[in-house]
């Protein structure tokens, strides 16, 4: 018995596994930060540093605690001067020197980006050391932003040390690195108290 493919059959069978690809998707990589020193992204654990304050599920703005909850990985911004643009799923944006974080609760872009020089508080994001070189926003108090109930948390860069954040979660360049790869507008930051 011979079988033939026809070209016809060929296609059908084509378009019934692309439709079907979504089903078979992989699930996100999330990002989960805990009380250690350690964060997990898929199988892979690394270390990390957390806010000054530890982690709080009643996070306000200038407490230096990294907030706890399940929080959107947004976008990815990169100083282009000292990197290349990184490989990832999320959206990616080069910084530029005027870029700020709006953190006055009383200001209407408050937790937003901003161009310096701003007539409100805002934390410039072009710095001169290489802890903003690479930046994610995490989409906490963004949807909608409550004045005061903190702004400008994102994953970075961390010191050699470790040392504490503002409040922001802060990895090792290379592992940065690996997350972003690892990661798609799916993913999550999950931060437990």
């Amino acid at each position: 018995m011979s079988f033939s493919l026809t070209r016809r059959v060929a296609l059908a069978s084509a378009v019934g596994l692309a439709a079907a690809a979504p089903a078979l998707a992989l699930p996100p990589v999330d990002v989960v930060v805990t009380g250690s020193r350690i964060a997990r992204f898929g199988r892979i654990r690394v270390r990390r540093a957390i806010g000054r304050g530890g982690i709080r599920v009643d996070k306000r703005e200038g407490d230096g605690a990294t907030p706890a909850g399940v929080w959107p990985l947004r976008e990815v911004l990169y100083r282009p001067d000292r990197l290349a643009m990184p490989v990832t799923k999320l959206p990616v944006r080069a910084l530029a020197p005027y870029d700020g974080w709006c953190d006055a609760p009383g200001d209407s872009r408050y937790n937003r980006l901003v161009r310096l020089p701003y007539p409100a508080s805002a934390e410039q994001l072009w710095r001169g050391d290489h802890l903003y070189d690479l930046i994610v926003v995490v989409g906490y108090n963004d949807a909608p932003v409550v004045p005061g109930k903190g702004s400008a948390i994102f994953l970075h860069l961390a010191r050699s040390d470790y040392s504490p954040t503002a409040g922001c979660v802060a990895f090792a360049r290379g592992h940065l690195f690996s997350i972003l790869r690892a990661v798609d507008q799916r993913s999550r930051l999950i931060v437990q108290a």
